[in-house]
């Protein structure tokens, strides 16, 4: 059943919830969470809590992987990351996370510690996501007994940007947008894209770790709003090969103490540190692209048919670079990091794009040169192709002393070994086409 909520139910400051949602971020980009009186609640803020660091050795199916110890660890509560909880009166959201030696495995602390760097050179940041999703008109027991195969979409008469489409489904946009808003998570942009069932919002800029938090509760609200009407929405790279693939963008822009944006020189141009963040990103993303594409379905999206690029560019503009420079206009010039897909863990994908662009500006690394052609081409002369699977992007990463040095050892240790544990449990997976090719001819 639904919880419809009036505004005047939602708790006006989150802080004085009757009951909160403490939740902690999972090592795939997700949030788990216990649902506590106010009263426990309060004695978590005074003296701290527990809980059990399993989670960082958990799969997305709640599978094991890694060795014991299995045992609790101290959590604290982030004080600037209450919310509104939009499914129940009087509720409130709020990220806690480790405190203990897991604190140094969590890829919320990765962006965290990218932003205190940002911070000590003087600099301060913005940034946004933009997703594109799947909706289907399967709910949970739907999807298993269908085993994920000949789902039915939603909105089967889409086309991107449809203008039809987007007001025959107006109230429902209107719903999305109203439960989001609740939740704080702005959206600057929401609508039908390209394809049957296919959604698409940008989310409003602000401070990169807001930013990241919005991104993580823009995909639970909008799960859980669909899931309760008898949908599901998809956020997988690669739903299936007819399908598109599907982004979850990231945009950053950065400013000196000055208040003077540091990216843009001009129309179309760069200033010196606007190149060299972008030197650093395309210089480290072969050896560290599993950061910003976690999954093995990540991969099928950076295939020919795709927008999704292969290779380590850039452009002034251009929709097929791993980034976009958008210099104009000149009130809001920003880079744009077109790798993600929507499966993007987003405090990792934003803390790769922000750590890789500060290693660049402070090692003062050349990019190459723009280019016009596009850049999900295999290959193009002068370019660093990017590793086209998982495990290939893992061994590249181990082999990554600069990755090592500033995303923390014993974090890349931890990210290996979940990322090998993917590969390994997909490795012996027997698609529906490898049997229409294979069963009869081999």
């Amino acid at each position: 059943m639904m919880t419809e909520l009036t505004a005047g139910a939602i708790a006006p400051d989150p802080r004085g919830a009757a009951c909160f949602h403490v939740v902690l971020p999972d090592i795939d980009g997700g949030l788990r969470e216990r649902r506590i009186s106010r009263e426990t609640f309060s004695t978590i803020v005074r003296s701290g809590g527990s809980f059990c660091n399993v989670l960082h050795k958990w799969d997305a199916v709640d599978n094991v992987f890694g060795n014991a110890p299995f045992e609790s660890e101290t959590v604290a509560v982030d004080e600037a990351s209450y919310r509104p909880y939009p499914f129940e009166p009087n509720a409130a959201w709020v990220v806690t996370d480790f405190t203990g030696p897991s604190a140094e495995t969590s890829t919320r602390n990765v962006l965290i510690r990218q932003i205190e760097k940002a911070t000590k050179l003087g600099f301060s940041i913005q940034a946004a996501f933009e997703f594109e999703w799947l909706v289907f008109e399967e709910n949970a027991a739907s999807l298993r007994a269908k085993n994920y195969e000949g789902l039915k979409p939603f909105a089967v008469d889409n086309r991107c940007w449809d203008t039809l489409s987007g007001a025959a489904n107006a109230d429902l946009i209107a719903a999305l947008d109203a439960v989001l808003c609740s939740a704080d998570v702005t959206t600057a942009g929401l609508g039908m894209e390209l394809g049957k069932g296919c959604m698409e919002a940008t989310l409003h800029h602000t401070s990169p770790l807001r930013a990241a938090d919005d991104a993580v509760f823009f995909k639970a609200v909008t799960k859980a709003f669909f899931r309760q009407r008898g949908m599901s929405a998809c956020f997988m790279a690669q739903s299936d090969a007819t399908a598109p693939g599907l982004s979850g963008h990231i945009q950053l822009s950065m400013l000196d103490a000055s208040g003077k944006n540091i990216f843009a020189a001009g129309p179309g141009e760069l200033t010196e540190a606007g190149q060299h963040f972008v030197g650093g990103v395309l210089k480290l993303l072969p050896e560290a692209l599993a950061l910003s594409a976690h999954t093995v379905n990540a991969y099928r999206r950076m295939t020919p048919g795709n927008w999704a690029p292969r290779t380590a560019t850039w452009s002034r503009g251009g929709y097929t670079t791993a980034i976009r420079a958008v210099t104009e206009p000149l009130a809001a010039p920003r880079l744009e990091f077109r790798i993600p897909a929507a499966d993007v863990n987003p405090w990792l994908g934003l803390g790769f794009f922000l750590g890789a662009g500060l290693w660049g500006i402070a090692n003062r690394i050349e990019p190459p040169e723009a280019v016009r052609a596009s850049g999900n081409e295999a290959a193009l002369p002068g370019r660093a192709e990017l590793p086209r699977d998982l495990f290939t992007a893992v061994q590249a990463l181990v082999a990554s002393d600069t990755a090592a040095v500033l995303f923390g050892q014993q974090f890349i240790d931890r990210f290996v070994q979940s990322r090998l544990h993917e590969v390994e449990a997909l490795r012996r997976a027997v698609s529906v086409a490898e049997k229409s090719r294979y069963f009869e001819s081999a």
